[in-house]
Protein backbone atom coordinates (compact mmCIF):
# COMPACT_ATOMS: atom_id res chain seq x y z
CA UNK A 1 0.00 0.00 0.00
CA UNK A 2 2.59 2.53 0.93
CA UNK A 3 4.16 2.05 -2.31
CA UNK A 4 1.31 2.36 -4.41
CA UNK A 5 1.35 6.13 -2.16
CA UNK A 6 4.61 6.79 -3.39
CA UNK A 7 3.90 5.99 -7.12
CA UNK A 8 1.28 7.64 -6.85
CA UNK A 9 2.75 11.07 -5.44
CA UNK A 10 5.74 10.76 -7.75
CA UNK A 11 3.18 10.47 -10.93
CA UNK A 12 1.65 13.70 -9.29
CA UNK A 13 4.99 15.46 -8.80
CA UNK A 14 6.19 14.96 -12.22
CA UNK A 15 3.23 15.87 -14.09
CA UNK A 16 3.77 19.20 -15.51
CA UNK A 17 1.81 21.49 -16.98
CA UNK A 18 2.72 23.42 -20.89
CA UNK A 19 1.85 25.85 -23.03
CA UNK A 20 2.50 27.01 -26.48
CA UNK A 21 1.01 30.47 -27.71
CA UNK A 22 1.44 31.75 -31.07
CA UNK A 23 0.85 35.60 -31.22
CA UNK A 24 -0.38 37.22 -34.36
CA UNK A 25 -1.36 40.32 -32.51
CA UNK A 26 -0.95 41.67 -28.85
CA UNK A 27 -4.39 42.08 -27.10
CA UNK A 28 -6.05 40.57 -24.51
CA UNK A 29 -9.89 38.99 -25.28
CA UNK A 30 -11.83 36.36 -24.35
CA UNK A 31 -11.26 32.84 -26.83
CA UNK A 32 -13.47 32.60 -29.73
CA UNK A 33 -13.14 29.41 -29.43
CA UNK A 34 -12.06 26.78 -26.87
CA UNK A 35 -11.78 22.94 -27.32
CA UNK A 36 -10.59 19.76 -26.07
CA UNK A 37 -8.74 17.19 -27.59
CA UNK A 38 -8.28 13.79 -26.57
CA UNK A 39 -5.10 11.98 -27.06
CA UNK A 40 -4.07 8.17 -26.11
CA UNK A 41 -0.25 6.99 -25.61
CA UNK A 42 1.11 10.37 -25.36
CA UNK A 43 -0.47 11.73 -28.59
CA UNK A 44 1.80 9.02 -31.11
CA UNK A 45 0.93 9.42 -34.41
CA UNK A 46 -2.11 11.44 -33.74
CA UNK A 47 -2.72 14.88 -34.91
CA UNK A 48 -5.23 17.30 -34.25
CA UNK A 49 -6.23 20.98 -36.64
CA UNK A 50 -8.14 23.77 -35.75
CA UNK A 51 -8.16 25.84 -38.91
CA UNK A 52 -7.85 29.61 -37.17
CA UNK A 53 -8.88 31.13 -39.94
CA UNK A 54 -11.80 29.89 -40.60
CA UNK A 55 -12.73 30.31 -36.92
CA UNK A 56 -12.11 34.02 -37.30
CA UNK A 57 -13.65 34.57 -40.73
CA UNK A 58 -10.25 35.05 -42.05
CA UNK A 59 -6.24 34.52 -41.07
CA UNK A 60 -5.77 38.91 -40.89
CA UNK A 61 -8.44 38.33 -38.13
CA UNK A 62 -6.60 35.88 -36.39
CA UNK A 63 -5.08 37.44 -33.23
CA UNK A 64 -3.48 34.23 -30.85
CA UNK A 65 -3.64 30.26 -30.42
CA UNK A 66 -3.06 28.53 -27.90
CA UNK A 67 -2.60 25.05 -26.66
CA UNK A 68 -1.81 24.15 -23.27
CA UNK A 69 -2.04 21.56 -20.95
CA UNK A 70 -3.77 22.07 -17.49
CA UNK A 71 -2.96 20.47 -14.02
CA UNK A 72 -5.90 18.10 -14.86
CA UNK A 73 -5.37 17.31 -17.81
CA UNK A 74 -1.69 15.97 -16.57
CA UNK A 75 -3.13 14.35 -13.72
CA UNK A 76 -5.62 12.30 -16.01
CA UNK A 77 -2.46 11.52 -18.06
CA UNK A 78 -0.63 10.64 -14.71
CA UNK A 79 -3.77 8.45 -13.46
CA UNK A 80 -4.42 7.05 -16.77
CA UNK A 81 -0.58 5.75 -16.70
CA UNK A 82 -0.32 8.08 -20.45
CA UNK A 83 -3.28 6.53 -22.21
CA UNK A 84 -5.12 9.15 -22.03
CA UNK A 85 -3.74 12.78 -22.79
CA UNK A 86 -6.06 15.62 -23.05
CA UNK A 87 -5.01 19.19 -24.37
CA UNK A 88 -6.79 22.46 -24.34
CA UNK A 89 -6.66 24.21 -27.37
CA UNK A 90 -8.05 27.90 -27.73
CA UNK A 91 -8.16 30.70 -30.92
CA UNK A 92 -8.51 34.22 -30.02
CA UNK A 93 -10.18 36.57 -32.34
CA UNK A 94 -9.21 40.21 -33.20
CA UNK A 95 -12.43 42.24 -31.74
Amino acid sequence: MKKLILITALSLVATGCAQQTFVMTPQESEPTTEQSHHFFISGLAQKKEIDAAKVCDGIDKVAKVEVQETFVNGLLAAVTFGIYTPREARVYCKA
